[in-house]
């Protein structure tokens, strides 16, 4: 039953970001479980290691705050090795924004910094044939809505992952690790119309000069609301 897993769920953000408290929610809330069913880690300061697959039914990997996987510094490089290891295991996992960059990454896959092609808001994704029968995607509509907020790109997928869905101005927006209960969306399954604006607001220094347009292309994301529980079931399925 989905009430009997335990998520760890790895944070790459400060202690000072607003949204740390705010991501746990989110992801319990989409989950459809009880708070005390995720755990946070924290990729800056604690370790991780094999540990947490003895001590939890599943890996999540949220957004990243101020952290981008392209950054030389030793929390990232250690994170792009775990989920390396997580993906030997074939360990149940959901990865989302920065978690979908770091697990094409550290699988060798590309990952490019491109501004220009930044998706803040809510954008239109495409399901690709290969989402048809996915036990998590395989219910969504062939486009729908879903909330956004990246400057890094996904320009190449690892080899061994399949291409689930895609946007206009982000290709690759969703995979699945082969056969393994291991999913990844560049787009946030785990936040509602509401969430994507508050977290726009908690960041407005970051957008200044175009925050009203970013708030103007918010809208609901209904399809997605249902990603990450259908990946809860899977699990507990299993």
């Amino acid at each position: 039953m989905r009430a009997d897993l335990s998520f760890c769920l790895l944070q790459i953000r400060n202690a000072s970001d607003a949204m740390r408290e705010h991501e746990v929610d989110c992801f319990v809330r989409r989950l459809d479980v009880d708070p005390g069913q995720v755990t946070a880690v924290d990729v800056l300061r604690d370790a991780i290691d094999e540990r947490l697959f003895e001590q939890y039914d599943a890996i999540l990997i949220g957004g990243a705050g101020e952290y981008s996987v392209l950054d030389d510094v030793p929390p990232i490089k250690r994170l792009l090795d775990f989920v390396g290891e997580i993906t030997n295991r074939g360990f149940p996992t959901f990865a989302s924004c920065f978690g979908f960059q770091a697990l094409s990454l550290a699988l060798g896959g590309a990952v490019e910094h491109d501004a220009g092609r930044a998706e803040v808001g809510t954008y239109e994704i495409d399901l690709t044939p290969h989402a048809e029968g996915d036990p998590v995607f395989g219910d969504l509509p062939g486009r729908f809505y879903a909330q956004q907020g990246h400057k890094d790109h996904v320009t190449r997928l690892p080899e061994g992952a399949r291409h689930l869905a895609g946007s206009a101005r982000s290709p690759h927006q969703a995979l699945r690790f082969g056969d393994a209960p291991i999913w990844a969306t560049q787009f946030h399954p785990e936040l509602t119309q509401d969430d994507n604006r508050h977290r726009v607001m908690a960041y407005r220094e970051r957008y200044a000069d175009r925050l009203e347009d970013v708030l103007d292309i918010l809208r609901e994301s209904h399809d997605t609301h249902g990603l990450l529980a259908r990946f809860a079931d899977a699990l507990a399925e299993r």
